[in-house]
This record gives C-alpha cells, structure tokens and sequence, in this order.
C-alpha cells in the first residue's frame, strides 16, 4: 500500500474515534472541579483576625436597625469564613445561616457584563460595535443607539441622566416599554462622553444576552455562569428568591416587614441576582481569578479594567478617603486605588435589602455581604476586612463604637438604584461637570 493510502486510512480512522468520543469526556463539568472551592479552608486563613471579626459582626447585627446578615471572607482564592447573624424575619427567631438567600441588588450588574464579555469571547458580540445591532429595543435620544457601544451600556456611558426612568419603572411600566420611552428624553452629553448610573437602560444586556443564546437571561446565565461556577442557590426571579428553603425578607431601617417588589427583577441584568453568601463567595472567587476554566484572564481583564473616573464617588465615600484614591468604573465594576492596591467590587441596595462585594484581584481576597435592611451602616465592613488583608491599623468603619446621638462621618449609602453622581469624562480628567438628573 502506497505513502499516501496509509496516510488516508490513519485519517479516517482518528476521525472516527472522534466521531465515536463520548462527549462527556471530552467536556467535563467545571462545577464538579471546583466543589473544594465551595468548602471553608481554615487552613488558608492567614492576615484576617476571624475572632475579632465574628465579635464586631455580632455587634452589628444587634444594632437596632439591622435584622439579619451573611458574611464571607476569601483569602488566597479559599472561602476562609463563612456566617449567618441575625434573623431572616424580624422577632422569628428563624437564623440566617450561610444557605439563606437574599438579593444581590445591583450587584447583578457585573453578572450581566461577565455574561456579555463571555459572548464576545465566543465571537457572538462585539463589545465595539453599537448596541442597535444587539438590543434593538433599545432606543436613546437623536438616535444615539446607532452610537453608542456595547461598552457604553456596560459602564453607564450612554448620555442619560442618572437612572433614567428608574420612577416609571417602579411605578409598574413594562421595561420594554421605557427603553423605548428613553428615546423621548433629551441627552445630557454624546454617548461615551459622560458617566452617569443607569438600571433601565443597563438591562438592554439582557436583551443581548437573549438574542445572542437564543435562551431566557435566567436560562443563559444559569447554564454558563451560575451552573459552572458552582452556584446551585443563584437565581433571577422573583420566584427564585421566595422559593427557597431559607431566605431573607426585607425591612425597613426600623426593622419593619417590607413586600418583596417585582420591578427590578424587571430588569434582571441590573439588579435581578439571588443567592446565599456560599454562592457569592464562589462568585468572587471565579472573579479574582480562582476559575479560569469558566472566566478566562483575558475576560476578567476587559471587566475590570478602569474605563472611567469617577470622582463623585469619591464624594461619596469621603469616610474613607484616608485611604481612599482615585475611583474608576469598568464594565459593571467599580474600581479604587485603596492604601496603593487596586481593588474592585460594587455595591447594591433595593427596598429591604443590601449587598456588597470587595476583593484584591492580585491577592486573591475579599470580602461579600448580604443583609435584609435599608441602613448602610455594614458598608464599613468592607474596608475593616481589606485593611487586615493589608495589615493596616484598625480603624472603626463600622462606627460601632461611635456613641449614641454622635454624627456619624457621613452617610455611605450602598444603594446602587439611587447613585448621586453624572459626571462627564473630562470632569473625571480634570475638565467640568454635568449637572445632576433628578430620578
């Protein structure tokens, strides 16, 4: 038999061991190699006083205006700490436990750019391109959709004033409706031009989404992130919340019993994301880095890199500005310069709920929490971890020693549905400010 006929029939033969490959073997689930990162590591803890840290929680949550909280710390890429504080309802008795499920809040915007960043990847998006092409429901001022990017949705730079009919929406308008409705407004700057909030315009990212997988938002995100991932409690719906076994109700800051509100899970890429702590903790891991078999280096990279300044929120977290640096914000990410380390993480806040996540995506540690009441006091929290990550001197951002009827510093409000600030891209390098939109 000829060179060329051997050739051909060792071709033939490897496609068909191919063809005949179970396709299970050939792709294996991530979520089953990452089930040890979803076990508390006390063996990684290292920088963090967890003794000292359970105290100050324990402290917090008797506070009279907080009713129940879930923490995690992750260092070196490990869940290190992980627990419940608290009540899911207010006099039940019924403990929250690191299962309990609570709301994200606009946390979930960085679901929805990891999930678009992910489609570019597969070549299924272009982050460039303008979002007319993706979510053509969408329409902006003078036609601005054809102008603005992908990009711009993702870091609130479409020239809208702050949470764009944010009101309408919570008043019950369908949100196909508003984004349509957006286009009657009048913009404030040429898309790309100025950084100001947004939830209704933000979840044009679900539309993209689902025309890009031909799938739910829930169905995509549940089979590319939260499954992988190893997020088994995450959800989008208000269903997803109500149904679980455990799970948080909200309240007012007098610890009142609040309704759970549909609107914003209206919205699911702005502010729809559920979960227990467990599952944040996992979230935060893959987002520093610890999954690159589900969120790649290069992903992370475009996420997270500082696209704009945002000296507003500066302003608004003066408390900390003792450490504090410039603030920047990325695809669904904010970023700072904390002590000379850059970190990244966000804030949400919806009627009833709170939500934060911080890590050092160098580092590999951070710190998520969830808790079931309107006051911002826990929003401290994330800097007492941080300044142990870094082995700095203590300082009481909680202000749980603070004393009774003193002023507080100033108000930090992690409600991400009512962000204060617009400000255009020279103001962020040093030029003028637009003025503010009012919801």
């Amino acid at each position: 038999m000829g060179v060329g006929a051997c050739l051909a029939m060792a071709g033939a033969i490897a496609s068909i061991r191919v063809v005949d490959q179970p396709a299970a073997a050939a792709t294996p689930n991530p979520a089953a190699a990452h089930l040890h990162l979803a076990k508390v590591a006390p063996a990684e803890r290292r920088a963090i006083d967890y003794a000292r840290l359970d105290v100050r929680l324990k402290r917090m949550v008797a506070k009279p205006n907080m009713v129940g909280m879930a923490v995690g710390v992750i260092e070196n890429g490990r869940i290190t700490f992980l627990s419940g504080y608290g009540e899911t309802v207010a006099g039940s008795g019924d403990p929250v436990t690191p299962e309990t499920v609570f709301r994200w809040a606009s946390v979930s915007k960085g679901v929805a750019s990891t999930m678009v960043a992910k489609l570019a990847e597969q070549g299924k998006v272009d982050l460039n391109a303008p979002i007319a092409n993706y979510a053509p429901g969408l329409k902006l001022p003078a036609g601005a959709e054809y102008r603005a990017t992908v990009t711009d949705v993702l870091s609130h730079r479409l020239g809208l004033y702050r949470n764009a009919l944010d009101n309408k929406l919570e008043e019950g308008l369908q949100p196909a409706a508003l984004r349509q409705e957006l286009s009657t407004l009048n913009l404030i700057c040429p898309p790309g031009t100025c950084w100001s909030y947004q939830n209704v315009a933000y979840d044009a990212s679900s539309d993209i989404v689902r025309r890009a997988t031909r799938q739910s938002y829930q169905d995509a995100v549940k089979h590319q992130l939260f499954d992988p991932i190893g997020m088994t409690s995450a959800s989008v719906t208000r269903e997803g919340l109500v149904s679980a076994r455990s799970w948080a109700r909200p309240h007012s800051v007098g610890r009142r019993p609040l309704e759970v509100l549909e609107p914003y899970y209206l919205v699911p890429a702005a502010g729809g994301v559920n979960s227990n702590i467990k599952d944040m903790a996992l979230w935060m891991i893959a987002q520093a880095g610890g999954m690159p078999d589900v969120l790649s280096p290069r992903l992370l990279q475009t996420i997270h890199a500082p696209l704009v300044k945002t000296p507003g929120e500066r302003g608004r977290m003066r408390k900390f500005l003792e450490r504090l640096g410039d603030a920047y914000y990325g695809l669904g990410w904010r970023q700072y310069d904390y002590a000379g380390h850059t970190i990244v993480g966000h804030r949400g806040g919806v009627n009833g709920y709170r939500s934060l996540i911080l890590f050092d995506p160098a580092k590999k540690s951070g710190v998520v929490a969830l808790w079931n009441s309107n006051t911002s006091q826990p929003g401290g929290l994330e800097f007492e971890v941080m300044d142990m990550i870094y082995g700095l001197p203590f300082r009481d951002w909680m202000e749980l020693d603070s004393k009774p009827g003193a002023p507080r510093a100033v108000p930090v409000e992690p409600d991400e549905a009512a962000e204060p600030e617009t400000q255009t891209i020279a103001s962020a390098n040093g030029g003028g400010s637009a003025g503010r939109g009012a919801r």
